[in-house]
């Protein structure tokens, strides 16, 4: 059964045919009448609006929540504290990674896990098992994401807090043009970034008011396809795309910051996964190819005509103006500057090169750690 969003109308009056590839079972605003790259300028530059909703949002409550939670992922979320979010390995029996999870905390018995399109209901619903806790998914919620330098200035006049106080990875209850909100500071995009999460009856209104006063700002609404270029660009992973082997580990995708290898108590995949670490068979990588275009996603990538990796996803960056691969490499072939070959119909020459090619320090999404 298809999820929709509220506001489908308004994409459509944007040039979405929403016919394309759905996501968690959601029609998603793939393009725009807009260019995709000019809607990445916005975002880099000024600001962009985008409907997140096909994000899978599921409440976790009661007294047990916390050690059901603490029980799915590898942080300690003992330790977490409410108005707090971590992004959290979530592995499987064997130690392989199996969706996209953020934790967030709301009360001591109150969580809400933000996820992909993974094995998390079923892990969730094997741990509840005999528990008292309530899981429920939120299908009313939308979430509206202004990604980019000029967020701040356009949202902070019409909330009742100062949002220039919130911290990265926090959240706050709110109200937006009077109405009541949760608002986050992340996003996906490697800027400063907020987003919004609303009731389905307040998202059209929030989302029509926040463009028409971002106007001054250049603000527009941008579509998924921007998204994936911003994303590339900032070196940020997306469940399952960069995970293809299907027993990636979190070690071989540099999420070894999703694993508190202290933590007490068991959870679900504990014992492999900390067995894997050290063991990685590949890393995750980025080249630069020589390229007018992007390569295309799957393509094996040799050096010296030996396979040593993988592209699991790439894009022709205009911003930066380079042809950009996130890839999978064999760990002997990391160097910076090594050359290798994208295997595609005509070859292509590349190198390795620093992740994330855009903000390399990601001081945009920390612009105040400048100071």
């Amino acid at each position: 059964m298809l999820r929709n969003s509220i506001l489908n109308a308004r994409h459509k009056e944007l040039g979405s045919t929403l016919d394309g590839e759905t996501w968690n079972d959601m029609p998603i605003p793939w393009s725009y009448k807009t260019d995709p790259h000019e809607e990445v300028i916005a975002v880099r530059t000024r600001a962009a609006l985008y409907d997140v909703s096909a994000l899978n949002l599921v409440n976790v409550t009661g007294p047990d929540a916390r050690a059901v939670v603490d029980q799915l992922v590898a942080i300690d979320v003992s330790q977490l504290q409410p108005g707090s979010s971590r992004l959290a390995a979530e592995v499987d029996d064997s130690g392989a990674l199996c969706d996209d999870i953020m934790v967030i905390c709301d009360a001591d018995d109150q969580f809400r896990l933000s996820h992909g399109s993974g094995k998390t209901p079923q892990q969730l619903a094997r741990l509840a098992e005999g528990k008292n806790v309530d899981i429920t998914p939120d299908l009313d919620v939308h979430i509206l994401s202004l990604q980019g330098p000029k967020s701040l200035d356009v949202l902070n006049p019409h909330l009742d807090i100062d949002l220039a106080t919130l911290p990265y990875f926090k959240h706050i209850d709110a109200r937006l043009f009077g109405t009541r909100i949760q608002i986050a500071r992340g996003g996906y995009s490697g800027e400063r970034g907020y987003e919004i999460y609303c009731k389905a009856n307040d998202a059209v209104r929030l989302w029509d008011l926040i463009l028409e006063n971002g106007k001054a700002y250049g603000v527009i609404a941008a579509s998924w396809d921007s998204l994936e270029l911003t994303r590339i660009e900032a070196g940020l992973l997306f469940f399952p795309y960069e995970m293809p082997e299907g027993d990636t580990t979190p070690w071989e995708v540099n999420m070894g910051w999703c694993v508190d290898v202290d933590k007490p108590g068991d959870y679900i995949g504990k014992a492999a996964v900390l067995a894997a670490r050290g063991k990685e068979r590949f890393k995750q990588s980025g080249i630069i190819c020589q390229s007018n275009s992007a390569v295309e996603a799957g393509a094996k990538i040799t050096r010296n005509g030996e396979v040593v990796g993988v592209v699991t996803s790439a894009s022709y960056s205009r911003y930066l103006m380079q042809s950009l691969a996130l890839v999978h490499l064999r760990p002997d072939c990391l160097q910076l500057g090594t050359e290798v070959q994208v295997e595609a119909a005509t070859p292509v020459k590349a190198y390795v090169a620093k992740t994330p090619f855009y903000d390399p320090m990601r001081m945009r999404t920390h612009p105040e750690q400048q100071k």
